[in-house]
């Protein structure tokens, strides 16, 4: 047995086994930042006393160092260190045009994949929701059907257009299957339109606080986001004229049904005011839909894009949020000009969406599974809406106001104590509580927390809260 696989190996060695091996493999080149201390703890299962008995073995061998603000640094390999100098990836890691994402948001993203969390800010079904038998189904019948499965049109699978242009006849949207462009997700359908519809130093109006602060994917093509006021109806029109930018191109972006991370609704009216306002100002608009079929009470208003009928409206949505989000299937619809640009560079950057996925999704819509499991999904969140609106309740009402939405994911939560926020998502973290803090989306003011309640199970969040008011109690001292 070797040594590594020995019960009564030290944790330590094992450690800086790890470390070494990294390190000798070029995975961790010289001026790479390693693993927090945290991160190194609950990877092996020990705690930080181990994990620094590591450290200091690696700092004396001269492998690794301490700097201030840097963190730990790999500063010496001495396997690979041959005559020539090495390239250092960490100036050309810098140096790449995607902006990296926010430090919490790294954070976030890596402790979500902890089974051992209680995940309140995931912003997707839990695993006791998924379709497990009907999804089996249709990869069945897929499979059955199974022909060659090559690259697929630029716009993508054509069954699959042609039942969603079927389907947002349900919604109102008038649109043939030329005008819809599947793509891997929504994100990706952002990441094309800012690189296939704006110039650098563009302006993306937006409301604020919004979801998309939380990424960088405008920022990175070089735009400028502008936050827009929001009261309980949505975005304020009467913002829109003081944001108007004066110099460049400008793109208004919405999330009006059941926005992230608010919740809030946006009224019919305020959607016929915001639609005529932008055409008004020759404002092209974004509107990002992926929660419309979570309506819990009655269903939402009719799209902006149902009431455009100038190709003023950008469409997006996808099965992430609904069904699915390892299907990567999502779509995009407007003029056909527009989609036939950003069809070109999405193959330009992947040669069309999963050919597996799209013909899985079209099965959804074909034999109407998507409709009955949505009517599953919504009785699901119903209930799971209702136990965290509860526990707030219970728990949490002389120490916080909050949302109740009428569909959705997310409650928005507004802590009335002045408390450290980072305190509080560290606190959590340590009694098994992922939380989302309101200034990952730009809410620069107060103290606010986004909370799912589509994740966890009923238990785990009735505990949580009442876990969550504790601690808020424990900061206010």
């Amino acid at each position: 047995m070797n040594q590594e696989n020995s019960a009564s190996y030290p944790k330590y060695k094992q450690i800086i086994d790890f470390m070494k091996e990294k390190i000798a493999r070029g995975e961790w080149p010289i001026g790479s930042k390693i693993p927090s201390q945290r991160k190194l703890a609950s990877m092996f299962d020990v705690n930080r006393s181990t994990v620094i008995t590591a450290l200091e073995e690696l700092t004396a061998d001269g492998l690794i160092e301490g700097k201030m603000g840097k963190g730990t640094i790999v500063i010496n390999n001495t396997w690979t260190l041959l005559a020539t100098t090495p390239p250092d990836w960490n100036v050309h890691v810098k140096s790449g045009m995607h902006r990296p994402s926010q430090a919490m948001v790294q954070d976030i993203n890596e402790s979500e994949s902890n089974s051992n969390l209680i995940q309140l800010s995931k912003g997707e079904l839990s695993p006791d929701i998924f379709p497990k038998d009907k999804m089996k189904y249709a990869m069945e019948k897929v499979a059955k059907n199974m022909e060659v499965l090559g690259y697929e049109e630029p716009k993508g699978y054509f069954p699959l257009r042609k039942e969603l242009s079927a389907y947002m006849k349900t919604i109102k949207i008038e649109s043939s299957p030329d005008s819809i462009l599947i793509v891997s997700g929504a994100l990706q359908a952002l990441q094309l339109i800012s690189i296939g519809l704006l110039q650098k130093n563009s302006s993306v109006l937006l409301e604020k606080p919004s979801y998309l602060y939380s990424l960088h994917v405008f920022q990175s093509a070089g735009m400028k986001l502008k936050g827009l006021s929001m009261d309980e109806e949505g975005i304020k029109v009467t913002a829109i004229k003081r944001a108007d930018p004066q110099e460049g191109q400008a793109i208004l972006y919405t999330n009006p049904c059941f926005h992230n991370p608010t919740g809030t609704l946006m009224s019919q009216k305020r959607r016929y005011d915001l639609l005529k306002e932008c055409e008004e100002h020759q404002l092209p608009i974004i509107e990002d839909d992926l929660y419309r079929e979570l309506w819990l009470n009655k269903q939402p208003p009719s799209p902006l894009k149902a009431l455009d009928k100038n190709g003023h409206v950008l469409y997006v949505s996808s099965l992430s949020k609904t069904l699915s989000p390892g299907l990567r299937i999502g779509w995009i619809v407007g003029p056909e000009p527009v989609i036939e640009r950003l069809a070109d560079i999405k193959m330009q950057t992947d040669y069309g969406s999963s050919s597996l996925s799209q013909r899985v999704a079209a099965e959804w819509f074909e034999n109407g599974l998507y409709q009955l499991h949505m009517e599953t999904v919504r009785t699901e969140l119903r209930t799971r809406r209702k136990v965290m609106l509860n526990a707030l309740e219970t728990y949490a009402e002389d120490i916080a106001t909050w949302t109740n939405p009428e569909g959705g994911f997310f409650i928005w939560v507004h802590i009335q104590p002045s408390i450290s926020m980072k305190s509080l998502y560290s606190r959590a973290l340590k009694r098994g509580i992922l939380l989302n803090s309101g200034s990952i989306y730009a809410q620069e003011t107060g103290s606010y927390l986004r909370l799912s309640y589509a994740y966890a199970s009923l238990p785990d969040i009735d505990r949580s809260i009442k876990i969550l008011a504790e601690l808020i109690r424990e900061l206010q001292v």
